[in-house]
């Protein structure tokens, strides 16, 4: 447990829960110890989903600006490469990791909710990447996840303009995948996570590296990436234990080996 940055588990979800008043500004070491966390739930063998939260009020409102101002150009190289390793550790999680989004998730916020594999927000949610409006551009994956996710055009639409999305227009391009009540949103996301945390973990693992590093490739590389984990699951338990039970008709009982 950090600082700013905790674990906190239960029935096999892992919520990693930032808290760093007021507005979970992502400065250096709330980064480091997110990172932390991240290597952590995913070595876990305990863990089978992760949750992301800021708390009821705010997911993350963005960088810690005041941090960055008056960082030269060798200094900011070195903090945005740390920034973008540690939000890169949070995407390999190697587990289903929903985002829990109140309030604001905004510029680092929003980049952060993008390394989840889903995300979940509250009605009155905004998102949005904001740097523009500071003279930069996003540096912590904004540029890279974001058209990924929602396609080039909306993306350059979101970055050239620095505009707050409201949540329904969010659920509408695709920037998030659920809306519910402002005070259901953590609670819906650990539903969520339970409903993947009963699933085969070696199984969730592989089709989550086969589908991310897939679409970094071509098709036929991406095809070859499926194959090779496809194949390689035959050599787990939870394989036999899945197929076995689906002959029998009845609910697997996956072991995680």
């Amino acid at each position: 447990m950090g600082e700013f940055v905790r674990v906190e588990t239960a029935d096999g979800v892992a919520t990693i829960r930032l808290d760093r008043p007021k507005m979970n500004a992502i400065d250096a070491r709330l980064h480091g110890e997110l990172a932390e966390c991240a290597r952590e739930v995913d070595a876990d063998p305990a863990v089978r989903a992760v949750v992301l939260y800021g708390g009821e009020r705010v997911f993350a409102a963005g960088a810690d600006i005041k941090e960055m101002t008056g960082l030269s150009f060798a200094e900011m190289s070195r903090y945005c490469a740390a920034l973008q390793a540690s939000f890169d550790t949070v995407a390999a999680i190697g587990k289903p990791v929903i985002a829990a989004i109140t309030g604001y998730a905004l510029g680092g916020g929003c980049e952060l909710a993008l390394c989840a594999d889903f995300r979940v927000a509250g009605e009155s949610a905004k998102l949005g990447q904001p740097e523009i409006q500071l003279g930069i551009i996003p540096g912590a994956g904004g540029t890279q996840r974001l058209p990924r996710l929602i396609g080039p055009a909306r993306a350059k639409d979101l970055v050239f303009t620095g505009r707050h999305v409201p949540a329904a227009e969010a659920l509408a391009i695709g920037l998030v995948d659920r809306v519910v009540p402002d005070a259901d949103v953590h609670t819906f996301a650990v539903e969520l996570a339970a409903s993947f945390a009963a699933g085969p973990p070696l199984a969730l693992r592989a089709a989550k590296q086969a589908i991310d590093r897939g679409l970094d490739a071509d098709l036929g590389t991406g095809l070859e990436i499926e194959r090779m984990h496809f194949a390689g699951l035959f050599a787990t338990d939870d394989a036999g234990i899945g197929m076995r039970a689906f002959v029998a008709k009845n609910k697997p009982e996956f072991t995680g080996s």
